[in-house]
């Protein structure tokens, strides 16, 4: 074979195995689309138009990185836990909840511990991150610090001096034929008149049953002396056991002129009583020959990740955005709700806001809502007989002893 020829001949063998050996290290293309992500939230019905919101700046935020599929379903926040573990399976993958509900929901697995906890504390006020944690573990994302109430008053009726005891507000009502409400068939705000005499309720450390010793006879202040300042509440003509529904009705009507509530008020009694509407921490009241600061339960919302979730990662995330600092100012801004994160919480906005800053006032006199379910019935019980103003005249330690028997039920 002549050189001419052989060279030839080389070139095209070695092009053809230079051919081959590339070839064979391309790498194989794979597919590209984003994984298909499917998500439910669920939140209150009012909080629709919210969730949406932020769902859409979720889903922008993330753009590319996966094929969203979010869907809101509008879910009672008070009964999420009872829905939930109904089937957690079917679950959504995200909801609010309110804070009472979470050791049941870990204790269920319900929830994971979350891996981002340090940050998720460094970010909200330490109230709101003792909520979402149980043993030391945190299991939710601090969403709102305003699930608690205090005194809306009418400045046109009410001064400044009188707002600071019930006895003020009693008279001032009587004296203009108006009203001072409150609802004594929630034991929720009857925990005003127990929660700073030094009786007890809370939870045992099983979390689910109650210790009760609201029905002491002995110490500065006894069940008695509580039960008795009660019935010189219900007696006067300035009082009014009413819902919350009605203590709205009453401010719109102009029959109310002071009340305890919360927050999600603040809108509607503001529309009421104009440049007149006040708030401020709950009053003192007369006890035993003292006064003594009415007390409160404090709680939050949560956020929390179905531990059941088929993407637990991006619900994370989810779980995460929604409680973010940008999205709680929204939170405020189209609910009005007390935020959790503590940048969002020292805002201008919110130190405007004559609702949140009466609750953070009243925030050093309450405690987080830890109590069993048997504690509701009985107290309530108690509390609306005592607004009827004891109509059977029966012995007021009886009634203490059956309440604190019945709370504390195994």
């Amino acid at each position: 074979m002549g050189k001419s020829i052989w060279k030839l001949f080389s070139g095209i063998l070695c092009a053809a195995v230079l051919t081959g050996c590339s070839a064979a290290e391309e790498p194989v293309l794979e597919n590209t689309e984003p994984q298909k992500v499917e998500l439910v939230v669920w939140g209150a019905e009012e909080d629709t138009e919210l969730m949406n919101r932020i769902i859409q700046s979720f889903q922008t935020n993330y753009q590319g990185q996966a094929d969203f599929q979010i869907s809101f379903e509008v879910q009672g926040e008070s009964q999420c836990k009872d829905v939930l573990l109904g089937g957690l399976e079917d679950g959504a993958d995200v909801f609010t909840f309110a804070d009472d509900q979470l050791n049941a929901l870990a204790a269920a697995g319900a929830l994971d511990p979350i891996e981002s906890a340090d940050e998720i504390r460094d970010r909200n006020l330490s109230s709101t991150v003792e909520a979402a944690t149980v043993n030391g573990q945190l299991y939710a994302y601090p969403l709102t610090a305003d699930n608690g109430y205090f005194l809306y008053y009418n400045k046109r009726y009410i001064t400044e001096e009188q707002v600071r005891t019930l006895d003020g507000i009693l008279e001032a009502a009587d004296a203009s034929g108006k009203l001072f409400t409150m609802d004594w068939s929630s034991a929720w705000y009857v925990y005003s008149f127990f929660g700073n005499t030094g009786l007890q309720v809370g939870l045992n450390d099983d979390g689910i049953t109650n210790y009760c010793t609201w029905n002491q006879t002995d110490g500065d202040i006894r069940g008695i002396d509580v039960a008795q300042a009660m019935l010189r509440v219900a007696e006067n003509p300035g009082f009014a056991n009413y819902t919350d529904e009605e203590f709205l009705a009453g401010v719109r009507d102009g029959t109310v002129i002071a009340g305890v509530s919360g927050v999600w008020n603040a809108v509607a009694v503001e529309e009421a009583w104009g440049g007149d509407a006040g708030a401020v921490k709950l009053p003192t009241y007369s006890c035993n020959g003292r006064q003594i600061q009415m007390a409160s339960f404090s709680g939050c919302k949560l956020i929390g990740v179905n531990a059941y979730s088929e993407y637990p990662e991006w619900a994370s995330r989810l779980a995460e955005w929604i409680t973010n600092e940008e999205n709680q100012r929204l939170r405020f801004e189209m609910r009005g709700q007390g935020p959790s994160n503590i940048m969002v919480a020292d805002s201008a906005e919110i130190r405007q806001s004559p609702a949140i800053t009466a609750l953070l006032e009243q925030s050093a006199f309450s405690q987080l809502q830890r109590v069993g379910g048997k504690f509701w019935d009985p107290v309530s019980k108690f509390a609306e007989n005592m607004a009827a103003g004891n109509p059977s005249g029966r012995n007021l330690q009886e009634q203490l002893d059956e309440m604190a028997e019945a709370v504390s039920a195994r």
